[in-house]
Formats: structure tokens, C-alpha cells, sequence
């Protein structure tokens, strides 16, 4: 086992513990739209003979699926939770990134909060609060629950670590001084 420069077991390899993204429900609309666009252009496609309509046609149907499924889609996978052992890594953000980091061993409340249809999937909005100026959200999550309890867990088994540690760092031997006596 190796051992840091204060003779202190090193700490173990962070390992991520889920990768999380928002619950694909979110994709459903847009799914239909392109669905949609690509039956009307299917439609109206052998309809139309002027140029200038088959231009509009298939230009007003690039317009529909970039705005009503490309633009959705982008969003949808630009916000991603990391879960490991020493941390929860939240990144969102398309032409500017977003990074930010919650360490389990600050310490930090976790709620689940589900509306009737985050309920019939089991998905919901995780609510961390870290004493920060609003609580972080983790929007739609799938198994909101699981969630929860593994970064209570993790933030408790953390917490207990980072507590030995500073309980090692802090006493200077084990013997102990009777005062006053002579």
C-alpha cells in the first residue's frame, strides 16, 4: 500500500459510480415533429411542380427539423450528471460549457421531487441543497430514488472518512496527560 509523505494510508482511486442523463421522455415531441415534417415533405413533395415550391418545400421542412428535433436533441445531450465516490460532476451548456463539482464530503442535503408523470416513469428532479445561494437540480433523472440513496450514501461514507482523517491529523499521541496530579 503506498503511503503519503505523512505516513498516512494514500487515498483510494476515485471511481465513477453512474453516468446520468435527463429521461429520454424529453425527446418524445421532438421525435413526433420529425415524423411530422417528414410525412409533409413526403406529402407535398409529388405535389408540387414549380421550382420555387419544391425550394420553399424543402427548405421550410430543413427550418422545421432543425428548430423543432436538431435544437432539442443538442439540448438534451449537452446536460449530463457524473456520479463518482469523491464527487458530483454537473455539465451542461451548448456554445458555453458548465462545469461544476460537488464534493460529498462538504456535505449536503438530497430531495426528490416528482410530478404524476415523473412518477409513472419513477424519474424525478433531484434537489441538492449545499448551502449554495439555490439548490442544485438534477432535472428528470431516471430512478430519482436510487439516486438519492446512493449520494446520501456516498456523501456519509465521505463525510466519516474525511472525520478520521482529521481526527489522525489532530491527535498527537495516544497517551494521555493526568492533570494535576503530582
Amino acid at each position: 500500500m503506498s503511503s503519503t509523505p505523512e505516513g498516512s494510508p494514500a487515498p483510494p482511486p476515485e471511481r465513477v459510480i453512474a453516468r446520468l442523463r435527463s429521461n429520454a421522455r424529453a425527446l418524445f415531441w421532438p421525435s413526433l415533429a420529425l415524423i411530422a415534417v417528414a410525412g409533409g415533405v413526403g406529402y407535398f413533395a409529388g405535389r408540387v411542380s414549380e421550382v420555387w415550391e419544391v425550394v420553399l418545400l424543402w427548405s421550410a421542412a430543413a427550418v422545421a427539423t432543425l428548430l423543432l428535433f436538431l435544437l432539442p436533441l443538442a439540448v438534451w445531450l449537452s446536460r449530463r450528471y457524473t456520479v463518482t465516490t469523491r464527487r458530483l460532476i454537473l455539465r451542461h451548456g451548448f456554445f458555453v460549457r458548465v462545469r461544476q463539482e460537488l464534493l460529498h464530503s462538504r456535505g449536503y442535503d438530497v430531495a426528490v421531487k416528482r410530478t404524476w408523470l415523473q412518477s409513472m416513469f419513477r424519474s424525478g428532479d433531484v434537489r441538492i441543497n449545499s448551502g449554495l445561494d439555490r439548490p442544485v437540480v438534477l432535472k428528470d433523472v431516471p430512478k430519482a430514488d436510487q439516486v438519492q440513496r446512493a449520494l446520501s450514501e456516498l456523501m456519509e461514507h465521505a463525510q466519516t472518512i474525511v472525520g478520521v482523517r482529521r481526527q489522525q491529523s489532530e491527535s498527537v499521541s495516544d497517551e494521555t496527560t493526568v492533570w494535576g496530579s503530582r
